[in-house]
């Protein structure tokens, strides 16, 4: 039998290696309001057709029922997000929001900087609704020869009904705008305001991942910020970070059944 004293040192030292290492190991770190803080949780996806692999890493509060996505890149020549997606790693999120990145679903394309995949389709023509047919192989909308016939755009809707997150930011380039995709307006509009980007309504285009997305979870928001062209700056990654951070508190509550 362990003497309670005993007990509390070694109780004491768990909770100590899991303060100091919960960062590098994923390992939920328990806060004094109750919340858990999921540090760097890894969440492998699969891989690209060219056999790299595509991971979600979870950062803030676990055990929130407000849950944020946020992808870094689509097309392998549109990078800029994933600037933000690493700012946004090292920001300590708001303990009240559960949010999911996923710095790169098409890293294929990234490494020949192209804006398809690996195998000549744009991703964002490839999701589900409203799909349609457009072009061949390479061609610059090439929407695949049927919907979701892309390993990237499966995972991804996987991962999507998996955690159903109550708002989903997808980055694109280089329109400097922020698109109210559909769902609640008042989020990508907030978000807009917070980076100081227009707020526009872009014309709905067949088989997108934000046009999917809000037609299947009808309570949830996914929209598209367009970034302007080439890299980011630091400044300006914290900002969009920062947004992040702002939109997330105004995920829907009580989250839907």
């Amino acid at each position: 039998m362990i003497r309670r004293e005993g007990f509390s040192r070694a109780l004491g030292a768990v909770i100590v290696l899991a303060l100091l290492h919960g960062g590098g190991l994923g390992v939920p770190v328990a806060e004094p309001d109750g919340s858990v803080l999921a540090h760097n949780k890894r969440v492998r996806l699969g891989r690209s057709p060219g056999g790299r692999v595509i991971k979600a890493v979870q950062i803030g509060d676990a055990t929130s029922d407000d849950t944020v996505l946020v992808v870094g890149a689509i097309h392998g020549n549109e990078r800029a997000g994933i600037a933000i997606v690493d700012a946004l790693r090292k920001i300590r999120p708001v303990p009240d929001a559960d949010i999911w990145i996923v710095r790169d679903l098409n890293p294929d394309g990234r490494a020949a900087n192209t804006r398809q995949n690996g195998r000549g389709v744009d991703l964002n023509r490839n999701f589900g609704y409203k799909w349609r047919a457009i072009g061949e192989r390479w061609d610059t909308y090439y929407s695949g020869p049927r919907r979701f016939s892309e390993p990237e755009s499966r995972m991804a809707k996987r991962f999507i009904l998996d955690v159903r997150p109550d708002i989903t930011i997808w980055y694109h380039q280089a329109m400097e705008l922020v698109d109210e995709s559909g769902g609640n307006e008042r989020i990508p509009k907030r978000y807009a305001r917070v980076v100081d980007l227009p707020f526009v309504h872009l014309k709905r285009l067949p088989g997108t991942a934000t046009r999917w997305q809000n037609h299947t979870l009808r309570k949830s928001t996914a929209f598209v910020v367009e970034l302007p062209a080439g890299s980011l700056s630091k400044r300006s990654a914290k900002r969009h970070a920062r947004a992040v951070i702002e939109v997330a508190r105004m995920a829907p509550r009580p989250r839907r059944g």
